[in-house]
């Protein structure tokens, strides 16, 4: 029987650099996805005959959806930022897909809070995704008003779920840059 050593060590050798390759690469792509990030901020409805700046400055009002905007006038602080957020995830529904988002055990309480004492008002929901200094995508960051469900009942489980005014690869996008927030707090919590 004929072996040549030498043969299958260089087939080994050539095997084992492209693996080392791909796994380079793969981390690379990962490291990449990591440092994306996404910005969430969730105002609540208020009633303000004003239209516009409130006489104290602390209400806007601003256009939702983008197709056939309405008037929504907003408390100018958000309740809820992506500080609060534990974890994201996108779901497939009949004709679209929508957000889910679980809060941390503060925003849990904020979102119960806010939800138990605004029946009837909306919460409305902005988003901004991408990288401003990436050049090579001309509309590399996504900033808008994203949804205004209405508040139906209190929400005590700290899960808010809509139906976003993006397509699937923006929500996936938004929803990644959410959990990488989420991930990052979490490590500077540990510390």
């Amino acid at each position: 029987m004929n072996f040549c050593p030498s043969r299958f060590n260089t087939y080994l050798l050539l095997t084992a650099l492209l693996a080392a390759g791909c796994q380079s690469d793969q981390s690379k792509a990962e490291k990449q996805e990591a440092k994306k990030l996404s910005a969430l901020r969730i105002n609540i409805e208020t009633k303000d005959d004003n239209l516009g700046m409130g006489a104290d400055g602390t209400t806007t009002t601003i256009q939702f959806p983008r197709i056939d905007p309405v008037n929504i006038t907003i408390q100018r602080e958000p309740i809820l930022s992506e500080a609060q957020v534990g974890q994201a995830s996108v779901m497939a529904t009949p004709g679209g897909c929508a957000v889910l988002i679980q809060f941390n055990s503060s925003g849990a309480l904020t979102l119960e809070q806010f939800t138990a004492s605004n029946p009837g008002k909306h919460l409305v929901i902005f988003g901004e995704w991408g990288d401003p200094k990436d050049k090579k995508d001309t509309n590399s960051l996504t900033a808008r008003w994203l949804a205004a469900p209405l508040i139906s009942h209190r929400i005590a489980n700290g899960v808010l779920s809509f139906t976003p005014d993006a397509t699937r690869a923006e929500s996936d996008r938004f929803v990644l840059g959410l959990n990488n927030v989420a991930r990052n707090m979490k490590k500077k919590e540990m510390q």
